[in-house]
């Protein structure tokens, strides 16, 4: 038995010393796609070939695809979730009254009509010439190849497809809330993304995407009275026309030409959107970098008035991510009015325009944001959306204060944390590592991501200091841009930069629902001086920030490591005397220290002056004498 024992763990540590080892790759997808769209029925062909490599070790004997269009049909996984959910989404359902005269909320899908629903039918598909077995399972199409494809080597799947573009209930769709024809995201046939976790063919329910790396070339034939705008650099720009030869400008179609065939690029990318509509004004302004930024949007003077508005407000938020993370390498964003709210898509985003000028720039400044946390730092955001959404929730609040000028304000994350709070009282909260689709309800899914996402970022200022969180975006972009980073690559790019160890806060902070909680537990005079007794109430641990204000008016503060950080962050206010002193065990629940005063002499101590160590409970973190 021992002997097995031993055999065992020597076996475990080769298996674990050769994951170690083993490089990173990622897989590699180009696409080329022509696509035929009839605008009468909402109804498209199109054909695709893919050119598939394999960059792993594994041998791969099957391949998935996405079918996003087919969640938008009665009995879907998606509208299947609408009736279950206790809180679904708003966009999704509809109001009704029964008999009873009570009013409850109904799927939007399970009402659609065969004309209004969303299909994508695959037929013809071959593996480099030979025809492949193929079974759709609702959004999911799974491919038993012709041949495996080995480690290292490439292969050629040809395709072809019809669609239905659904009512726009979620993301895509036609004719949505505020007119726009066409919101053309997620409609092709996308490969699903295998890595070193394995295939990540999730079907789509609710939330978010997870794509492969690679380069596109589309072709869309459509009615010559729509424009288009999307992902990618339109070809031939002067036979198009349509505003594309020059900023501002709309040059008329030939009123002989009855289709249009518009030719789009996408290099370095991992999906392909567009949008189209009869009645887009294009507009386009130069960015940092001499980055063309397009603006499309419905040509109504309300709109016009707010859009024209916030043309130049996007060219500062660009130029802000550009310092605060690292430089957009694409040469082109299109802001694009369609959709159902605003989602980010490679190189262009789909989002509402009718709304206030500080609403579409909020919009627009968050989908921007995703440029950098999704499109080119592509964390898998159906795994980990925190890392997607809460990055860019913190970038987007930088920028939008540093717009403020005058109006900024000190802790412009003080809204996060309460939001957080509401979310650790309500008793509803779930690990940061539960799936994007398998939380309990909608609130404590965005909250988790978005809000507790965010202050993953802001609370590592708190614990390693503005400069180092500052210098940890950077190399976090220059290490990871155009690869797929898990959690802990930021943790370890964190390491890295600041020096200090910290795998406890990315376990306590995203993989529990361990919290903060620390209070002033006594404050007594010992001898003429002052002994402070703080406790640990909550699990999660944290170094200390406290601060001491005198009856003179004089103050001064002290910094607690936390020992398993093994790190002492340098003085955050240092116009202040701080003083460092032991560091404190998580095991040991209580922690006191003297002051070099009598009691009377102290006026207030306070722990975490700043706001951004994530306390769930604020009442005991203050001493005061009144």
């Amino acid at each position: 038995m021992q002997k097995i024992i031993l055999l065992s763990f020597l076996s475990f540590g080769l298996n674990a010393a050769f994951a170690q080892n083993t490089p990173y790759w990622q897989q590699h997808a180009d696409y080329k796609m022509e696509v035929s769209m009839d605008v009468k029925n909402y109804q498209y062909k199109g054909k695709q070939e893919l050119v598939y490599t394999n960059n792993s070790a594994d041998t791969l004997k099957k391949v998935f695809y996405h079918l996003y269009s087919n969640a938008f049909q009665p009995g879907s996984e998606m509208d299947a979730r609408l009736h279950t959910i206790k809180d679904p989404d708003g966009r999704m359902v509809t109001k009704v009254k029964g008999a009873d005269g009570k009013e409850t909320k109904q799927s939007r899908i399970e009402t659609l009509k065969p004309n209004e629903t969303g299909f994508l039918k695959i037929s013809n598909f071959k593996q480099d010439g030979t025809t492949a077995q193929t079974r759709t399972s609702g959004t999911i199409l799974e491919v038993t190849l012709a041949k495996p494809i080995l480690p290292n080597s490439k292969t050629t799947f040809t395709l072809d497809f019809d669609g239905q573009v659904p009512v726009q209930i979620r993301r895509s769709g036609r004719n949505n809330s505020e007119g726009i024809e066409l919101s053309m995201s997620q409609w092709y046939p996308k490969l699903a993304e295998f890595d070193f976790e394995g295939w990540h063919a999730d079907p789509y329910i609710a939330r978010e995407f997870h794509g492969v790396w690679g380069n596109f070339d589309v072709k869309i034939t459509i009615d010559a009275a729509y424009t288009i705008g999307g992902s990618g650099y339109l070809q031939d720009k002067n036979e198009i026309g349509h505003g594309y030869q020059d900023a501002g400008v709309t040059v008329a179609y030939p009123k002989k030409t009855k289709t249009l065939t518009w030719h789009f690029i996408a290099p370095n990318v991992h999906d392909f959107t567009w949008a189209a509509d009869k009645e887009y004004a294009h507009d386009i302004v130069k960015g940092p970098n001499d980055v063309d930024l397009h603006f499309f949007y419905k040509n109504t003077p309300k709109v016009a008035e707010n859009w024209k508005k916030l043309e130049p407000l996007m060219v500062k938020v660009m130029d802000y991510y550009n310092h605060k993370v690292g430089a957009y390498p694409y040469k082109q964003y299109s802001f694009i009015q369609g959709g159902d709210g605003g989602m980010e898509y490679a190189m262009c985003t789909l989002m509402l325009g009718n709304g206030t000028l500080e609403g579409i720039l909020g919009t627009a400044t968050h989908e921007l944001g995703h440029s950098w946390f999704q499109h080119i730092l592509a964390s898998n955001e159906s795994k980990h959306p925190w890392m997607d959404e809460g990055f860019t929730t913190y970038i987007e609040d930088s920028a939008l204060n540093e717009l403020a000028g005058d109006k900024k304000v000190a802790n412009l994350f003080k809204g996060n944390y309460n939001a957080y709070y509401s979310l650790v009282s309500s008793g509803k909260e779930q690990p940061q590592t539960t799936h994007g689709d398998r939380y309990d309800e909608n609130r404590p899914y965005s909250i988790s991501s978005y809000v507790k996402g965010s202050i993953f970022l802001s609370q590592l200022v708190y614990v390693i200091g503005q400069e180092n969180l500052d210098a940890t975006l950077k190399r976090y972009y220059s290490d990871f841009k155009f690869k797929h980073p898990s959690p802990n690559d930021i943790k370890r790019t964190a390491e890295r930069v600041s020096g200090a160890e910290l795998d406890w806060y990315l376990i306590d902070w995203t993989q529990t629902g361990n919290t903060i909680d620390y209070g002033i537990k006594d404050v007594a005079d010992t001898a003429g001086k002052t002994t402070v007794t703080l406790e640990r109430i909550g699990r999660m641990p944290m170094p200390i920030d406290l601060t001491v204000e005198y009856t003179d008016g004089t103050s001064e503060s002290f910094y607690i490591p936390l020992r398993m950080m093994n790190f002492i962050k340098l003085n955050p206010n240092p116009n202040v005397k701080r003083t460092v002193l032991d560091d404190w065990a998580w095991a040991q629940s209580n922690y006191s220290f003297s002051i070099e005063k009598n009691k009377t002499a102290i006026k207030k101590i306070t722990i975490d002056p700043s706001g951004l160590m994530a306390d769930v409970k604020a009442a005991n973190n203050v001493y005061e004498v009144k």
